[in-house]
Parts: C-alpha cells; structure tokens; sequence
C-alpha cells in the first residue's frame, strides 16, 4: 500500500463538530464534542475516521409487544447513533447475523436520518450457514437494502481462520464471490474491502500473503491487553504491520470483561488513573499502536458512549511503563477462571431454547465479585451461595437454564473463541446442583 512506517501511516486529527463541551454531571467529567481523535491512511483516500468506532451487535432490546421475545427499541438507536455523530463518532459497523439479524435495518434507519457523507458504514457477508454463490449474492444485496444506501464504506469477509484456508476458499473462492466483490469495489459499490478474522497465526499469514492478488485494505482483528501475549494479537498486529495493513479492532473489552474486574483489580487501575474509568485503560491501549484506524465497542447504553467518546477525545496513547502496568494486570486476571465468552451471540439461538450466553456471563460475573463459593468452610459462604443461586434464577429463565443441555453441540463450531460450550455449561449445572443441595 506503500504507506511507509506505522509512524507516518497515522494522521491524526480532531473530528470537528460545533465548538461546545456538554456537560453531563458525571463524575467523570464533561463529554467533548469536537476533540474526537481521527486517523487517516494514504491507502484509504481521504477517509478520516473516528478512532471510536460503534460496534452494532449489541443495540439495546425491548419485549416484542406482540410477546415473541424481544425486538430492537429504534427510539434508543436513534438517539445513540444521533448521540454519537454529534460527538465525532463517525464508523458503524454491523453484519446481516447481528441481533439476530436485525442490526443492519435498525442501523439504517437510524443513520438515513443524517447525510450520507456523515458517517462509514461496515458490513459483512456472513455466509457462514450457505456458502452457496446464490446465497452469498442475495446476502450481499439485502445488506444495501436494509441499510439504505447506494454504496458500502468497508466490506468484510465475515470471521474467516475457522476451518482454515480451505473455509475461506469454499465461502469466498470456489463460488465466485471473491471475483465479484472485486469487482463492486471497483464500480464503487464497495469502497473498502477487507476481512475479520478470528484463527491461528498460521492461517492470518496466509490470507494475508494474497494482499498482492486482492489487495486488502483493512483487516479486523481482536486485541486487547489480555489478549496481547496471551493470545496471539501481538503476532497478528506485527503480521499487519509487516503489509501496512490497517486494522480495525474488535473486542478490546473481551466482550466486556476488561469493564467487569475483581475489586482487588480495578482498585490497582484507580491508584494509577482515579478519574479514568476500568474500561478506558482498554480503549486506550487497543489504539496506543499507529496501524490502528479504529476500535470498535458495542455500546448499547449511554454512558458507555460518553465514557468513551471522552477517552478518545483527544487519545492520550499509553506510555511504555503504563504498558507494562497493563500487562502485569493482564497477567493477574487470567489467574481467575473466568470462561472466554464475549457475549457475541453466535452460538444462538440453541435448538433447546438455552440462554447460552446469559448462563455464561452470568457465571463470570460471580467469579468477578467473589460469588462462587468453593467450600462450606468460607466465612462467606452462604451469602456467596445465596447470590449465585438467586441471581442465576434472575439472570436465566428455568426452562432456560443449563441443566437442559442435551450436548448436541450445535454451538461450539459457531464460537469464535473456541469454548467447548457443552463441557462448561454441564461443569456449571453441576456446580449449581452441588449448591442446591447443600443446605448448609
């Protein structure tokens, strides 16, 4: 792309809207309007996007009034994304499988209400179920009409690194699709194109190495602070750094777990930033490195988009020694078992009615606070049992719960962090039987 070194890759500049600060009354501060740091890549014209980016899987529900589950409340979206736009958020990525297959018309009302030139849109195809050319095409055209709009900003390949080269080659390859795509972004009807990957070092540098035949122009990958060294997000950012790639990040809360941490850890993260939020010290590490072009959160309520809209207005990138501090605190997380679940909903919707995700967060979120009791001896035991119990009940509708998994696993091949999700929620229904019948 001969965009030279990262350190000239990355223009930044404040994405300016009306010269004003709103003041919330938060604790944390007031939330700028016209301070939004962006990036621009000599690769991508004249794109200057926002380094926050509004992840669109997670948009905020109500109960259906017709009482068959839950639907999309529009009204929340609007003001979100309205909400977003005049702070200098300006990327919305979304995909055809999010919601359940309602982000992409919601996401387009909302943004048709503003001019085109506003904002980037992201899409993906997600052929993952019908790989089939007819599937795929009827895929790719529904999107430009939920969506609402004449052209798509950037273009993914959805998840590739499951299942390898011959998964990419069988969905994207052997029906045509990789030949059509091109061609839409040379009419313009994609302006980016690109791919999320979620896989082994091994296979990334394989799809990589076709740059010169497809000419990537972003790559979405996951990183975080945990995922750094623990994972292989260092490799993969260094394998982009290597092709002058940029990347889009996805996940720098590990589904929301770098927000949710044990006391003892976010009082270690207040002694370094006490006006900073837990969360802030992921955003700003997920876009410390100069081939990010932006970070993506799913931030379905308010104050989690004024929080970060703050962190990113201006970005302060994290300095070598805060670095290492966060990866030390990456370090002390990993020593909770907590299970790898980002709440991403691909494992949905179970054969069996199981809220998967829901027992899984659930379970993590009592890891966090101290509320799995471990034995009968624990001065804090029966309170620690009480919680669990009672929230597990709240959070998981019976007829919901883990202990009707039948182990058909249906849903392990859809998860991208690879949880054997019928062996964690049969070791989480036994744990629940064992409080059941302690009466202790």
């Amino acid at each position: 792309m001969g965009l030279g070194t990262a350190a000239g890759a990355a223009a930044l500049c404040g994405c300016k809207r009306k010269a004003e600060t709103e003041v919330t009354g938060s604790e944390l501060g007031p939330v700028p309007t016209d301070k939004m740091t962006c990036r621009r890549f000599p690769g991508l014209g004249d794109d200057n996007v926002s380094i926050l980016g509004y992840g669109c899987m997670r948009w905020p529900t109500m109960p259906n009034p017709e009482g068959k589950g839950d639907i999309i409340d529009q009204d929340a979206v609007n003001g979100l994304v309205d909400y977003a736009l005049a702070h200098g958020v300006n990327y919305f990525d979304t995909a055809p499988v999010y919601v359940q297959g309602k982000s992409e018309k919601a996401t387009g009302i909302a943004l048709k209400r503003h001019p085109r030139e506003s904002y980037y849109i992201a899409t993906k195809l997600s052929n993952f179920s019908n790989s089939s050319r007819e599937n795929s095409l009827a895929m790719y055209r529904r999107s430009f009409e939920e969506l609402q709009v004449e052209y798509i900003d950037y273009y993914l390949l959805h998840s590739l690194g499951g299942g390898g080269m011959d998964n990419f080659r069988k969905r994207f390859v052997d029906n045509g699709m990789m030949d059509f795509l091109m061609e839409e972004r040379k009419a313009g009807r994609i302006r980016r194109l690109g791919f999320s990957f979620h896989g082994s070092q091994e296979v990334f540098d394989e799809l990589l190495a076709l740059h010169d035949q497809y000419h990537w122009d972003f790559v979405q990958i996951q990183l975080n602070y945990v995922d750094w060294h623990g994972s292989n997000a260092k490799g993969l950012y260094e394998s982009l750094e290597k092709y002058q790639i940029p990347g889009i990040i996805m996940e720098p809360l590990l589904g929301g777990r770098l927000s949710k941490l044990p006391d003892h850890i976010v009082k270690r993260l207040k002694q370094q930033r006490p006006e900073s939020s837990v969360a802030s010290w992921a955003f700003r590490f997920a876009c410390t490195p100069e081939l990010i072009l932006t970070v993506l959160s799913g931030m379905t309520y308010m104050e989690h988009l004024q929080d970060n809209i703050r962190t990113y207005s201006p970005l302060v990138p994290l300095t070598e020694e805060e670095k290492e501090f966060l990866f030390e605190t990456g370090r002390l997380i990993k020593q909770y078992p907590t299970i790898p679940c980002n709440d991403c909903k691909y494992c949905m919707p179970c054969p069996y009615g199981i809220d998967i995700p829901a027992i899984l967060l659930h379970y993590n979120k009592c890891v966090n606070e101290g509320n799995v009791p471990e034995s009968s001896q624990d001065p804090k035991y029966r309170e620690a049992r009480r919680a669990f119990l009672v929230g597990y009940d709240r959070s998981v509708p019976k007829l919901r719960q883990a202990s009707h998994c039948i182990g058909c696993n249906q849903c392990s091949k859809h998860c991208p962090q690879r949880i054997n999700i019928p062996r964690q929620l049969h070791r989480i229904d036994r744990f629940v039987e064992s409080l059941k019948q302690d009466t202790l």
